[in-house]
């Protein structure tokens, strides 16, 4: 399932947010939205989610979910959102719950995304034994659970520490690799959106407008850490977002 975006536009009262936002989000790849802060980053994500509806524009689903989708569209949040009364296993099978789904269905689907997420020693334990990069792969398995069409993930490792973060990329690339998802992917860390997007989207400062739509053609298997080739599409980023972002956030300090 394809996601389009056709002239979107969003004010919050007399507070511009958005405006003409157009994009295509093809199925299978991972597109990340990167921006000065207060862009509409989030703001996009929840339109696309169906959280929030544009003043303007629409947001579109082209094609069938894939077979066995329960949830077209899910989400993974920085914070992990976790019950803390709920074991691993537990909180990967709300989910299933919600859709009646339970027993030997259930604990198939369970094992499975625990087996793909490398988190099937850790079924029994709770959020609150489990380490920040733990808690955000029950999250992503969680996602995984519903076999969505889209994840639409919102800065998913940003409250991580640095050698986490890069383990967690590592997972999601291999994930992805052996069984290729969708994902809208927002964050502000430019090195993430390098290693691990197909397509990003440079936003302006508020109102957020595309600036530029840059596709990176290197297999995400082949990414590795410090690569000279993302390196120079990093610089680049950062060369076009640099007088946006000292802006932004003059604007921010202002308010």
């Amino acid at each position: 399932m394809d996601i389009r975006l056709e002239a979107i536009r969003h004010a919050y009262g007399d507070t511009e947010v958005l405006q003409d936002i157009s994009l295509a989000i093809p199925a299978g790849r991972i597109v990340c939205l990167v921006g000065p802060s207060g862009c509409g980053k989030s703001t996009l994500l929840r339109f696309i989610g169906g959280l929030e509806r544009p003043m303007e524009g629409r947001v579109l689903q082209i094609g069938a979910p894939p077979e066995g989708c329960l949830n077209p569209l899910t989400f993974v949040f920085q914070d992990f959102a976790l019950l803390p009364w709920r074991t691993v296993q537990g909180n990967i099978s709300l989910v299933l719950e919600d859709h009646g789904i339970r027993g030997k269905r259930a604990r198939a689907i369970i094992d499975d995304v625990l087996a793909r997420t490398r988190l099937s020693d850790f079924a029994s334990a709770l959020p609150k034994q489990l380490s920040g990069g733990m808690k955000q792969r029950v999250a992503i398995a969680r996602a995984l659970a519903v076999n969505p069409a889209v994840m639409l993930m919102d800065e998913p490792l940003s409250a991580l520490d640095s050698q986490t973060r890069e383990l967690l990329m590592d997972d999601l690339i291999t994930l992805w690799t052996r069984q290729p998802f969708t994902s809208v992917y927002v964050t502000h860390n430019l090195a993430e959106a390098v290693r691990l997007g197909h397509r990003i989207v440079v936003l302006s400062r508020r109102p957020g407008r595309i600036c530029e739509v840059v596709e990176i053609e290197k297999p995400l298997a082949e990414r590795l850490y410090a690569d000279p080739d993302l390196d120079e599409v990093q610089r680049h980023l950062w060369e076009m977002m640099r007088d946006e972002a000292r802006a932004a956030e003059e604007e921010l300090i202002d308010v």
